[in-house]
């Protein structure tokens, strides 16, 4: 639970609890987190390993940076106070779609390693995958789509991330992807097998699969 302002909050407890909507959905709620460098490719891969997940009748959503800046967290910049509040939002949403039986895959920089355990302590154990998207400061500037980097390096754009804010990589990842290198297809590849078996439920996924 977060810090509430007001005293006249109270938790609401609900009917359905998050094991009543994963027998549901035929599979358990899980957090896959993509983190890494701006160009490193969490967005593109996110929506990827949805698409494959999507395939395979789970139930998913992608929650990515930019998007999120555009609605949710349109109101914050990036000093490091706003980044741990954006994360902190991103978080909280994230969870809310796990407790609702789905995965959800989160395509965020989250630079500093608290802010990202702190999400990770929002969910039950097991249910916050984080995926390393490792890919040089050099590769990802030559992939400079948004012209960002080259904005950085000009001073025009304040606390960038790997420039002017530092990175905090991942000691103890799940997954660690080579995406300097790797094609899309194999990271994919790599994220789907890794996180299949750990959303199954077994008898419901059967039972499932037995009522196509």
């Amino acid at each position: 639970m977060g810090d509430n302002k007001s005293s006249n909050v109270v938790w609401q407890d609900v009917a359905l609890t998050r094991q009543d909507r994963e027998r549901k959905n035929g599979h358990r709620g899980l957090i896959i987190w993509f983190t890494g460098l701006s160009g490193s490719g969490k967005s593109t891969l996110a929506q990827a390993v949805e698409a494959r997940l999507h395939r395979e009748d789970f139930h998913t959503y992608t929650l990515d940076g930019d998007n999120m800046r555009h609605g949710l967290c349109a109101d914050l910049g990036f000093s490091n106070e706003d980044r741990i509040e954006n994360i902190r939002r991103i978080g909280e949403v994230a969870r809310l779609f796990v407790d609702g039986g789905n995965i959800v895959l989160a395509a965020f920089i989250s630079p500093f390693a608290s802010d990202r355990q702190k999400v990770r302590n929002l969910v039950d154990p097991g249910s916050f995958f984080e995926v390393h998207c490792n890919c040089s400061l050099e590769i990802c500037e030559s992939r400079d789509i948004k012209g960002l980097y080259r904005k950085a390096r000009a001073g025009q754009i304040r606390d960038f991330t790997g420039i002017s804010s530092p990175y905090e990589v991942p000691r103890n990842p799940e997954l660690i992807l080579d995406t300097g290198a790797s094609t899309v297809e194999t990271c994919v590849e790599q994220v789907f097998e890794a996180v299949r078996e750990r959303v199954r439920l077994g008898e419901a996924m059967a039972l499932r699969d037995a009522n196509r």
